[in-house]
């Protein structure tokens, strides 16, 4: 119960100390901290508009949190979610516009979403199989796996796949595009959410329910725990850690249908901007647990596009420092409970 509360009251603590900080900054821009947090939130989630901004927002970092999450549970830092995105990003807009035009929605928007996670779940697992080979460490494997994937990326869009005189590849096909949730259910008015985020919401739940109620995630627990009472025991931690990798990449790679699929309807340079770094402190102040992930995602989606709309008034770096200082707030007082 103590453990329980300390790690609600944490990231809460954490958050305000944070708060505090940056208000400590905007002073010294000599504008009203309570005033700018007023315009910030009556132009997020006061505005339909900008609710629907948070919204997208939060679905991506939900999908690149549960990247970091899941292999955490092994005790494996995934760094790789940047790479991991952009592989499934390429390979959905890819299929898109490979897909014949006739095809029906149902089935283009599987195959491009399949062929994003498996894209994902390819770059990840290569890194995990580093290390059970060769012993290689995951963090070491998926930074130098982010650059490779977008030298590659980028060669393939350079070279091969953009537009004529642009940086994007042509548009996918109409049918594998998600529809946007202003055009179905008429809210978020002309907000690039869509309903990708219901795929974000189900990943949350089926990683908590596999994690805490089936027999894989109680042997995920146990190696992350202590590996070699668990080899003890009968499990196989280097099985496990494939599969923690696979999962994970496949998860930032799932992220990227909120960007290709649901937003912009083909793969542009520079598209992902940073999510997939963002996604880990997002796993780090949620402890890695699935369901608390959205509640930190949603703080993060919110600072993200909060900063923009007081840009004019002061800097947004001001919002990336509050960020900064919540991570380090939770890492410090974690390690001080213990």
């Amino acid at each position: 119960m103590r453990n329980t509360l300390l790690k609600l009251l944490t990231p809460l603590f954490a958050v305000v100390s944070a708060l505090i900080v940056s208000a400590l900054f905007i002073m010294a821009t000599g504008r009203n901290p309570l005033d700018i947090y007023q315009k910030m939130f009556s132009m997020t989630f006061g505005s339909d508009y900008g609710t629907g901004q948070i919204v997208f927002r939060t679905t991506s970092l939900i999908l690149t949190g549960l990247a970091v999450a899941i292999p955490f549970k092994v005790k494996l830092f995934n760094i790789g979610g940047e790479g991991q995105v952009l592989a499934g990003a390429l390979a959905a807009a890819t299929t898109g516009i490979l897909l014949p035009s006739q095809t029906p929605p149902l089935v283009a928007i599987s195959i491009c979403t399949l062929t994003a996670m498996m894209a994902g779940s390819a770059v990840a697992l290569f890194a995990g199989w580093l290390k059970v080979r060769f012993s290689v460490n995951e963090v070491i494997s998926t930074i130098m796996l982010n650059f490779i994937v977008q030298a590659f990326v980028g060669y393939m869009l350079t070279w091969h796949l953009a537009v004529p005189s642009t940086v994007h590849t042509p548009e996918i096909i109409q049918s594998a595009q998600l529809p946007m949730f202003d055009s179905v259910i008429g809210i978020w008015n002309k907000s690039p959410a869509n309903f990708s985020t219901l795929l974000a919401l189900a990943s949350c739940l089926g990683a908590w329910v596999m994690m805490f109620k089936t027999t894989a995630g109680y042997e995920m627990r146990a190696v992350g725990l202590q590996p070699e009472a668990a080899e003890y025991g009968g499990i196989n931690p280097n099985k496990l850690i494939l599969k923690a990798m696979a999962t994970g990449g496949a998860m930032a790679g799932l992220a990227s249908t909120n960007l290709v699929l649901g937003y912009k309807h083909f793969y542009e340079a520079g598209l992902t901007s940073g999510i997939g770094f963002t996604g880990i402190a997002v796993a780090l102040l949620a402890f890695s647990n699935p369901l608390w992930i959205i509640a930190s995602a949603l703080l993060f989606g919110f600072l993200d596009y909060g900063g923009l709309t007081v840009n004019a008034y002061v800097p947004k770096d001001i919002f990336m420092v509050v960020q900064a200082i919540t991570i380090l707030m939770v890492l410090v007082l974690t390690k001080k409970s213990r």
